[in-house]
């Protein structure tokens, strides 16, 4: 059994240091803190998904760099959507939840979990669509912190509430210089 090579950079954020893994074909994950606080979720994470990986770090790998880019162009309000491709692990009712949230939640604006569930035809599985959320391992890439209770309060984010403030805020931001435009 040969094993695959992963690559993986952390970068510098606004809302603090985020860890890129992907392969040659595209970005597996994005989380918060550095490749040394994941590395044995890492490990477990690729066992069940690729089984047999190493890890090594090339911030100029070609999905890496563009995927770094990516989000500095984000926070310096210069990019609305990310283009880099994505390769998900999931269940399929996880990966409709994600797509759904890159279709329907544009930047600047936030959706309930309900929304997201009336979105997906699966107006009883709110709680459903909460755990798929909560278990997004794209950060920022695709847009979990856009996602509210239904009573329009910040709810559940993997990342903490305050970086879910942060980012909500920031993406208003760029609506006003948008509409001022």
């Amino acid at each position: 059994m040969s094993c695959q090579i992963l690559y993986y950079d952390v970068v510098d954020t606004p809302v603090g240091e985020l860890t890129i893994l992907a392969n040659d074909k595209g970005v597996l994950r994005v989380d918060y803190g550095s490749f040394d606080e994941h590395l044995s979720f890492y490990q477990n994470w690729t066992r069940k998904y690729m089984m047999k990986s190493s890890f090594k770090q090339m911030p100029d790998h070609h999905i890496i760099h563009q995927a770094a880019t990516e989000l500095r162009e984000y926070f310096y309000q210069e990019r609305e959507a990310f283009s880099v491709p994505l390769i998900c692990y999931g269940t399929p009712f996880q990966k409709r939840v994600w797509r759904s949230l890159l279709q329907h939640i544009p930047i600047g604006e936030t959706r309930s979990y309900k929304d997201i569930a009336i979105a997906l035809q699966a107006e009883k599985s709110v709680r459903a669509v909460g755990g798929a959320v909560n278990s997004n391992p794209f950060m920022i890439l695709v847009p979990c912190h856009r996602v509210i209770g239904n009573n329009g309060k910040l709810v559940g984010y993997a990342g903490g509430l305050e970086r879910k403030q942060k980012l909500i805020q920031h993406e208003s931001k760029h609506q006003l210089i948008k509409s001022n435009m």
